[in-house]
């Protein structure tokens, strides 16, 4: 099995609500390791930076709006498979769709009040990664 890193990112919803922990316990639990975290809030250039993928899509700016509006906590997790599996702990981006047990499913409140963000695969998360992190920081 591969060890994979990937980028999370507990958002402004979840953070103003004050379940950073309740997520942050629910990465412990799924056996991730957490290589690097930092509490930040994102600056409406820095939000359109990391969604720059989107930027042709109709809600690009409501939700670097969104992302630019509060503190975030970033994390580098690493475990097998670690992009699938934070992908499966957080669930469907709609939390009336993600599986019962999942962070989304559980705290979520829409699809753009979803809690969470995760990379959906390995060059997302070397992009994403580096847009939050050096690499002396991951260690």
């Amino acid at each position: 099995m591969a060890i994979e890193k990937t980028l999370a990112i507990i958002k402004p919803d979840a953070f103003g609500r004050g379940i950073s922990g309740e997520i942050l316990s629910r990465v412990h639990k799924a056996g991730f390791k957490i290589v690097a975290a930092k509490s930040l809030r994102l600056t409406a250039a820095q939000a359109e930076g990391f969604y720059a993928v989107h930027r042709e899509r109709s809600f690009f700016k409501e939700l670097t709006e969104f992302m630019s509006s509060g503190k975030v906590i970033a994390l580098v997790l690493e475990a097998e498979k670690g992009i699938a599996l934070w992908r499966d702990t957080m669930g469907a981006t709609d939390p009336a769709k993600a599986a019962p047990g999942t962070i989304r499913r559980d705290l979520g409140a829409s699809i753009q009040n979803n809690c969470t963000h995760g990379s959906d695969a390995p060059e997302t998360a070397a992009f994403e990664i580096g847009y939050f992190f050096a690499g002396h920081e991951l260690v």
